[in-house]
């Protein structure tokens, strides 16, 4: 026997129970304890060297079909101060950031939602990028990736 839920959302989670009656034995029954969550994380380093170009995939395991069909964006973090890159939604062309000073026209969208920036400098040093995709207004995944820039 099995349950399937659709549209999965945090209010499904609790304890499910089955329970049927068995001849000539009287009732058999189990319980499941189910967690739903918001928002699944990837974490990943990536090296690259001074003043190459530096590519980052959106989510390892997804094709760019997949990933077409939702809302994503490239957001870069330091300190606690987050700062969106990229917003793409579905069917349209992406949208870029104000442009700091420190990305302005360094960034891209490459194949397959990859966040390419070009040239590496030292200051992405130490900077996590992280791709929101959005399946469901409450399921999130994330793939958040730690750069190293090194020089020669």
């Amino acid at each position: 026997w099995a349950l399937r839920l659709r549209n999965v959302t945090i209010s499904l989670s609790g304890q499910y129970e089955c329970s049927f009656a068995t001849y000539p034995y009287g009732t058999k029954a189990a319980k499941i304890q189910l967690f739903v969550k918001a928002e699944e994380e990837q974490h990943y380093v990536k090296e690259v060297q001074l003043s190459q170009t530096l590519e980052i995939p959106c989510l390892e395991n997804m094709t760019s079909a997949n990933l077409s069909n939702y809302p994503l964006k490239w957001v870069v973090e330091e300190n606690g101060k987050k700062e969106e890159l990229i917003i793409k939604q579905p069917s349209c062309p992406e949208v870029y950031g104000n442009g700091s000073v420190l990305y302005g026209q360094r960034v891209h969208l490459g194949l397959n939602n990859a966040l390419k920036i070009f040239p590496s400098k030292v200051t992405d040093d130490g900077k996590v990028f992280s791709c929101h995709v959005v399946y469901h207004p409450e399921r999130i995944q994330k793939s958040s990736t730690t750069v190293r820039v090194f020089g020669k």
